[in-house]
C-alpha cells in the first residue's frame, strides 16, 4: 500500500532519473559533436549541462509540493521519506548521485531544518564499491599476445569513431617510440601485462582522450592519448602521456569539465582514483561534470577533516582583498571566500555583479588559467574553530553574510577554491628564478585568457596564484569581463607640459577603456620585476596586440588550448 512518504520518495527518484537521463544524453552527444567538428555546439553543450542538476531539482520540488503541499510544514515526515528512498536505491546504478539529488530537493522544501541529519543523507546510505553497469567500465588488452602496435590498433577500432584516420601507421609508430623511450629495455615483462582502457572517450573542447593504465606485475602506469582532427577532419593521435603529473593536469579543475557517457559514475571514479590516487573523489566527480556530487563529497570530507584536526580557520595569506574576505584552514589545501558587505575604494561594484562574475567563470572555458569554485549556501561551521581575529573581521566586514546559530557560524554564501601561493607572495624573496617564472607565467596566463575572450580586469600579481603543478592561474573574478567588451586605447600625446604634470588625465576616459601602455608601471614593482615584464611581456603593453585578439574572436576564429606540453605532441616530433 502506497504511503505519502513512499510517494514523495518515488517522485524525487523519478526526478533524478529524468535529470540523469538528460545528463547522459548530452554526454553521449559529445561523440557526434567531436566527429563533426561542431566546436560551437561543444561549448554550448558544456554550458547547458552545468544547469541540468538545478533544473531537475526545481522541477522535482514543484512536483513534490504540487502532490503533497503539506510536506513543507510536516518535518516529521522526512525521516520516513528518507527511509523509503533508501529502499528504492537497491540495484540503482547512480545511488550516490541520487542521494545528492534528494538532499537538494529536501533542502529546497525545508528551511533550516535540514541541519538535522536524519532528514538528509549526511553520509551515504548505499555502497558503490562493487557497482558496475550493463557494459564494463573499462576493457582489457594484452600486448604480449597481440603486440603493442596491433593492441593499439584494436583500441582505436573499438572506439568506433566515424572519421577516417589520417596517418594510422605513423601515429602507431610514434606511440611505440614513446613507450620505448619512457620504458627502455631491458625491462621485465610480467605474465599479467595488460592495458586497461576506459570504454568511453573523455571529450573536452576540440579533443577526445583515451584514458587507461598499463599493469605489469606490481607496477601500474597511467596513460592518456589525446585524439584530434586535422584541417581535413581526419583523426590523428596527438600525443602519448605517461607521466603522473601530465595525467593529473588533464583533470585539473582549472579546465572545463569532461563530457563522458557513464552509466555507473562510481565505477569510473574508482578507476580514475587508481591512476590519480592523490586526487580526492570530490575533484574527480567534478571533473566529469557531476559537480553537485563533487560538492557533496567535499562538504563531507571537510567535516571529517574537522573531526580529526584541531587547527583554526585563519585569514588566508596574501594581500587582503577589497571585495572578498578569504580565510583558510592551514591543514586543508583550500580557501573559503565570502563577499564583503562594503567594498573598499576604488572598487565600484555590487555583490550581485561579483556573483555574476563567478558564474561567468563557471560557464566559460577556463583554459587551465582560472580556478574552479565550489559555491555553497548556508554553510554551518563550528564557531570554536575560528581564530578570534578572523571571527571579529567577519562580524565587522560581512555582518549580513554570517549569523550565529548555537555553536555554529552560518555563512549564507560561500565560495571554495584550491589554495595556491599568491603570485605576489611567491615573488617576495626576489630570487631571479622565481621572478622570471612569475613574470613569464603571468604573461602566458593573460595571453591564454585573452585568446579565450577573457579580460581579468585587475591584473595585479596578488590576483594570480601558483598551483601545486607549478602553473600560474587567475583566481580573483570581481572585475572579470569578456575581452570583446573592453576598448583598448593608446595614451594620447600630451598637448603641453601642463598636460604631463596635471593630476588628472588630459583626455576623457570611459568605464570600459583600458590603456595597456600603463601595465608595466602599474602591475609590476620598479626594478627587476618591471625589467622582466618589458622583456617577456612587451606585447601585452601594446593596444594593437589586444585589438588583434578581439578581431580574431569576433571573426569566429577559435583558439586551441593544450593541457599538456607542446613538445609532447606528435606533430612536433621528427
Amino acid at each position: 500500500m502506497s504511503t505519502p512518504a513512499g510517494e514523495i520518495a518515488r517522485t524525487i527518484l523519478d526526478g533524478f532519473d529524468e535529470h540523469y537521463r538528460l545528463f547522459r544524453e548530452s554526454s553521449r552527444g559529445a561523440k557526434e559533436r567531436f566527429e563533426q567538428a561542431r566546436w560551437s555546439a561543444v561549448l554550448e553543450a558544456s554550458r547547458d549541462r552545468i544547469d541540468f542538476h538545478d533544473q531537475g531539482v526545481r522541477a522535482t520540488v514543484d512536483e513534490v509540493l504540487r502532490l503533497h503541499p503539506a510536506v513543507k510544514a510536516d518535518e516529521a515526515l522526512w525521516p520516513q521519506v528518507k527511509l523509503a528512498y533508501i529502499g528504492l536505491l537497491y540495484n540503482h546504478r547512480q545511488p550516490e548521485c541520487a542521494e545528492t539529488f534528494y538532499n537538494s530537493v529536501a533542502c529546497r522544501v525545508l528551511d533550516r531544518a535540514y541541519y538535522h541529519n536524519e532528514y538528509i543523507f549526511w553520509r551515504p546510505a548505499v555502497s558503490t564499491e562493487h557497482l558496475d553497469g550493463r557494459e564494463p567500465t573499462w576493457r582489457c588488452y594484452y600486448p604480449t599476445r597481440d603486440g603493442l602496435c596491433r593492441t593499439f590498433r584494436q583500441i582505436l577500432a573499438d572506439l568506433r569513431l566515424a572519421p577516417r584516420w589520417a596517418h594510422p601507421a605513423r601515429d602507431l609508430r610514434l606511440v611505440v617510440r614513446v613507450v620505448r623511450e619512457r620504458f627502455p629495455a631491458p625491462r621485465e615483462i610480467a605474465a599479467d601485462l595488460q592495458l586497461q582502457v576506459v570504454s568511453s572517450l573523455f571529450y573536452r573542447n576540440r579533443a577526445a582522450y583515451i584514458i587507461g593504465r598499463a599493469i605489469n606485475g606490481n607496477t601500474e602506469t597511467p596513460f592518456a592519448v589525446p585524439l584530434r582532427l586535422d584541417a581535413r577532419g581526419a583523426l590523428r593521435l596527438d600525443a602519448l602521456l605517461v607521466e603522473h603529473e601530465h595525467i593529473a593536469a588533464l583533470f585539473s579543475l582549472a579546465r572545463a569539465y569532461f563530457m563522458i557517457d557513464t552509466e555507473v559514475p562510481a565505477a569510473l571514479v574508482g578507476f580514475l582514483r587508481s591512476i590519480m590516487p592523490n586526487k580526492p573523489a570530490a575533484e574527480l566527480y567534478t571533473a566529469i561534470g557531476l559537480q553537485k556530487q563533487g560538492k557533496t563529497l567535499f562538504y563531507r570530507d571537510l567535516f571529517v577533516h574537522l573531526a580529526h584536526s584541531n587547527d583554526l580557520f585563519v585569514r588566508a595569506p596574501g594581500t587582503r582583498g577589497m571585495v572578498m574576505l578569504v580565510f583558510t584552514l592551514p591543514s586543508l589545501p583550500y580557501v573559503f571566500k565570502l563577499i564583503r558587505d562594503q567594498f573598499e575604494p576604488p572598487k565600484d561594484t555590487t555583490a550581485e555583479k561579483v556573483k555574476r562574475s563567478y558564474l561567468l567563470v563557471k560557464y566559460h572555458d577556463r583554459v587551465g588559467r582560472m580556478a574552479d569554485t565550489l559555491e555553497y549556501s548556508d554553510v554551518a561551521l563550528p564557531i570554536d574553530r575560528f581564530d578570534p581575529e578572523l571571527l571579529a573581521e567577519l562580524d565587522r566586514l560581512a555582518p549580513s553574510r554570517v549569523e550565529r546559530d548555537g555553536e555554529k557560524l552560518v555563512i549564507n554564501h560561500l565560495y571554495v577554491e584550491r589554495r595556491m601561493v599568491p603570485l605576489d607572495v611567491y615573488m617576495r624573496d626576489e630570487s631571479e628564478e622565481k621572478l622570471r617564472f612569475a613574470v613569464r607565467g603571468w604573461g602566458d596566463a593573460v595571453r591564454e585568457l585573452a585568446a579565450a575572450n577573457i579580460f581579468p580586469g585587475d591584473l595585479l600579481p596578488k590576483n594570480f596564484g601558483v598551483t601545486r603543478f607549478g602553473r600560474v592561474v587567475f583566481y580573483d573574478y570581481d572585475e572579470i569581463c569578456y575581452l570583446t567588451e573592453v576598448r583598448f586605447r593608446r595614451i594620447p600625446t600630451p598637448r603641453s607640459d601642463e598636460d604631463v604634470l596635471a593630476a588628472e588625465p588630459w583626455f576623457s576616459v570611459a568605464p570600459d577603456d583600458v590603456f595597456p601602455e600603463e601595465f608595466p608601471t602599474f602591475v609590476w614593482k620598479p626594478g627587476r620585476q618591471r625589467e622582466l615584464a618589458k622583456q617577456y611581456n612587451a606585447d601585452l603593453a601594446d593596444p594593437d596586440w589586444w585589438r588583434i585578439q578581439q578581431r580574431r574572436i569576433l571573426e569566429g576564429t577559435p583558439a586551441e588550448f593544450f593541457p599538456y606540453p607542446q613538445e609532447l605532441r606528435f606533430v612536433n616530433r621528427p
